[in-house]
């Protein structure tokens, strides 16, 4: 006699399996460690017009690496208007932009910027518009995540706007310099400003706190800059006649005893530039621990200094479509005013 059969249960679909859709543009389980996106069909905004096509899909396609997307323009399977392109080819506003499925790693859970640093940088911007924000970044904030850190200041502002479509930082500052960030809310507007940066159109103009007195014959200081890596891997900047040419102006705004406050305008725009000008005058920047003297920045620090003193205090630049000219300024933190309260007591006078 045959056995009777008991009722299956439905096959559960096991760890790391293809899970089918149907849906385009969904992404699937391909297997584990890794997600695939179905094919997509974008539609070409006007902020997108003139872009190369090998650029529009880097910006759609974020994280996938590029010899992934130029594999794919190259076996034909990027169409534009249903024809095939070439990486140099231009979209235009209204194409239609055909991806094809892609397979990428899957990313490791990262760390969300919390709501209370969400609040913080919100209440940080000074200044924005339909094409551009301005931040006054705290000190001890990087502009982006990396080399260890979860997310930074861009990251912060996308969680905090997820209905936002496009921010973008237009430069950077140092993770431990507080001050004035320019962050494009359109490609066109991120291609405009930092035009204008090349250019030397926009302006900055940052207050240091710097050892010693500085003296009024010092107004300029154009030495060439190289940047190398310590053993460690840490990154430096030390002055080289091989390195690249770099100018910043300077004027003394205020004296204390032991220390200058000065205004520091790069023309250039070279990593660490104002630390590493201002060091080689003879006067590093108060709670610089990479090119300050380990003498100076303990007695720093016996007055209550723990930041790097070093603020993005103005920036003077055109707006993106309007053309207006704008001067925006940012106010200290706590702890640099803490700083220069301490210091008023030893006032020097002015070098104004």
């Amino acid at each position: 006699m045959a056995r009777p059969t008991a009722n299956k249960k439905p096959a559960r679909a096991r760890p790391g399996k293809p899970v089918k859709t149907n849906e385009a543009g969904s992404e699937s389980r391909a297997v584990r460690g890794e997600v695939r996106q179905g094919v997509q069909r974008v539609t070409v905004d006007e902020d997108n017009h003139g872009q190369r096509v090998d650029n529009f899909l880097l910006a759609q396609l974020r994280g996938v690496p590029k010899s992934i997307i130029y594999r794919v323009i190259r076996k034909g399977e990027v169409r534009v208007n249903k024809g095939r392109v070439k990486p140099d080819t231009r979209v235009n506003t209204g194409d239609q932009v055909r991806i094809p499925p892609i397979t990428r790693k899957e990313k490791p859970g990262q760390v969300a910027p919390g709501s209370r640093v969400q609040g913080v940088m919100e209440s940080a911007v000074v200044f924005e518009n339909d094409q551009m924000l301005v931040v006054n970044k705290p000190s001890g904030i990087a502009v982006h995540g990396g080399s260890g850190l979860s997310f930074g200041l861009i990251e912060v502002l996308r969680s905090a706007r997820p209905s936002a479509k496009f921010l973008e930082l237009v430069h950077r500052l140092d993770r431990d310099t507080s001050g004035l960030v320019m962050v494009a809310k359109k490609r066109s507007a991120l291609r405009f400003l930092q035009d204008e940066l090349r250019q030397k159109r926009i302006r900055k103009h940052y207050h240091a706190l710097v050892a010693g007195d500085w003296p009024a014959s010092i107004d300029r200081v154009d030495v060439p800059l190289l940047r190398y890596e310590m053993p460690n891997g840490e990154r430096r900047v030390r002055v080289d006649d091989s390195g690249k040419a770099s100018l910043t102006t300077f004027r003394c705004l205020e004296r204390y005893s032991g220390y200058s406050l000065v205004e520091a305008s790069p023309i250039t725009g070279r990593t660490h530039q104002i630390r590493v000008h201002s060091a080689w005058a003879g006067h590093p920047i108060a709670g610089d621990d990479k090119y300050m003297d380990d003498v100076s920045l303990k007695a720093f620090r016996a007055i209550g200094g723990q930041r790097l003193m070093l603020h993005a205090r103005a920036l003077e630049f055109t707006l993106p479509v309007t053309g207006e000219a704008m001067r925006l300024e940012a106010p200290y933190d706590d702890a640099f005013n803490d700083v220069l309260r301490k210091l008023s007591g030893r006032l020097k006078g002015t070098g104004q």
